[in-house]
């Protein structure tokens, strides 16, 4: 049996995931449509030998939260930028399935998973808006209420895995001698009909080398969890303590029998935003230092976000939080429900917020020097709170540079991490097998 190693992805986003990333003085604060910068935080990611690079995304501008996503690029594009700058890495992008049609998006994911050669992963999101405003871009009046989208989410991934099975592997023969292109006994059409859509099929586009892209998702909820059980092969966490982690992995992983799935078929990353220094004073000051940048009701627009898009600039700072009137959420309602519990059982301020819940570290242990890092990610790791982690770092390119520099050593000589890519597509980087095409019948042995 394959020893079990730590998966990594990279969140990037432009200058960082600190709210006021943009503000220190060695970035670009235009970076997040600056297509090289982007592509260089690409191959850093590449050179400490990360599974994914993966690339968020959002549909509709919300003043009261993060800067970078009033100007951000489209990112199944800049996925295929990214792997066109890479050799290895896998490249995943966010794309709803609330706000698509699944034949425009399977045709999408298809086409990057032949340009990056089998490196191409889909997060599949319902798309979370606490405001409503994403519904106004697309010809509604309302943003779907979120089991109405999950149940939407289900049809539409069958379909987008349908049509990526719509050619066998040896469909096209490219015979030259006998005018055979391809082979139409290998090639099928899908005829799905349901309460959401009709799709006829076939996908014009032949299947990839690994066989379909990666499917990501991150809900938590109760119909997040189904999702993910039944289709989901990397999901994306953030729980705000390692005992609520190991609930969570060992909760879903539980469910995967359910749809005939094994658990290494599925990779929970837990979310952290580690910042790395050669002693822990220097580390806890590249902290100290992003977080003199915030401006304190800025920052409260951020929250304000996950928060039903409450207004706190009408509250003091050391306006007890539990005293704000929050709206009923159609949005990350597993994300809501964690944060309003913390408020009350921790008696927070609003001033307290951001850092609470979005700064750096939480209360997590990754800020400190790098084997003080790894010592902690080695212990989500092994106690099963987590497969790996999607990193969120605070100040780009900066913390993914420290990071690939001081703590990947320290992982690899632990051999919790890889010291190369074993394999050329992502599924082989994440030891998921290619996906049998269910068109294709098995051979009959004598």
């Amino acid at each position: 049996m394959t020893k079990r190693q730590i998966k990594l992805a990279a969140y990037l986003i432009g200058t960082g995931m600190h709210v006021a990333s943009w503000q220190h003085p060695t970035v670009n604060p235009n970076a997040n449509i600056d297509v090289r910068a982007l592509q260089k935080l690409a191959q850093i990611a590449e050179k400490g030998k990360f599974d994914i690079a993966f690339i968020a995304d959002s549909l509709a501008i919300n003043h009261e939260s993060h800067p970078q996503i009033l100007n951000r690029f489209d990112p199944v594009v800049l996925i295929t930028a990214l792997a066109s700058a890479t050799e290895k890495i896998g490249v995943g992008a966010t794309s709803s399935t609330t706000y698509n049609e699944p034949y425009t998006l399977a045709r999408q994911f298809a086409s990057v998973d032949h340009i990056s050669d089998g490196r191409a992963a889909w997060n599949v999101v319902t798309t979370a808006d606490a405001t409503g405003q994403t519904a106004l871009n697309f010809s509604r009046e309302n943003h779907w209420e979120h089991d109405h989208r999950y149940e939407r989410a289900e049809e539409f991934v069958d379909i987008v895995k349908g049509l990526w099975d719509s050619w066998e592997d040896d469909a096209f023969i490219y015979n030259k001698e006998t005018g055979e292109f391809y082979d139409p006994n290998k090639v099928h059409e899908l005829h799905y009909s349901g309460e959401y859509f009709s799709v006829k099929g076939p996908l014009n586009i032949a299947r990839s080398e690994q066989g379909q892209p990666v499917i990501i998702q991150a809900g938590a909820s109760v119909p997040g969890q189904r999702l993910a059980a039944r289709t989901a092969e990397v999901v994306f966490t953030h729980w705000d303590t390692i005992e609520e982690s190991k609930q969570f992995y060992q909760k879903l992983k539980s469910q995967l029998n359910e749809f005939g799935r094994r658990e290494e078929e599925l990779h929970i990353l837990h979310g952290i935003s580690p910042i790395v220094g050669e002693t822990e004073a220097i580390a806890q000051e590249k902290y100290n230092e992003l977080q003199k940048l915030i401006d304190p009701y800025e920052s409260l627009k951020f929250v304000s976000g996950y928060m039903g898009n409450v207004d706190f600039s009408k509250y003091s700072l050391d306006t007890p939080a539990k005293e704000v009137e929050f709206p009923r959420v159609n949005s990350i309602q597993s994300q809501f429900n964690e944060m309003k519990r913390i408020i009350q059982e921790e008696n927070l301020k609003v001033g307290d917020l951001y850092t609470r819940f979005f700064g750096a570290a939480k209360r997590d242990g990754f800020i400190g020097t790098p084997t003080q890092v790894a010592d902690e990610m080695e212990k989500w790791f092994k106690e099963k709170a987590t497969d790996g982690f999607m990193i969120q770092f605070p100040l780009l390119p900066r913390d993914l540079e420290d990071f690939v520099e001081l703590v990947v050593p320290i992982l690899q000589e632990r051999g919790l991490f890889r010291l190369d890519y074993e394999g050329d597509t992502l599924r082989e980087h994440l030891g998921l097998k290619k996906p049998k095409n269910r068109f294709t019948k098995e051979e009959v042995k004598n």
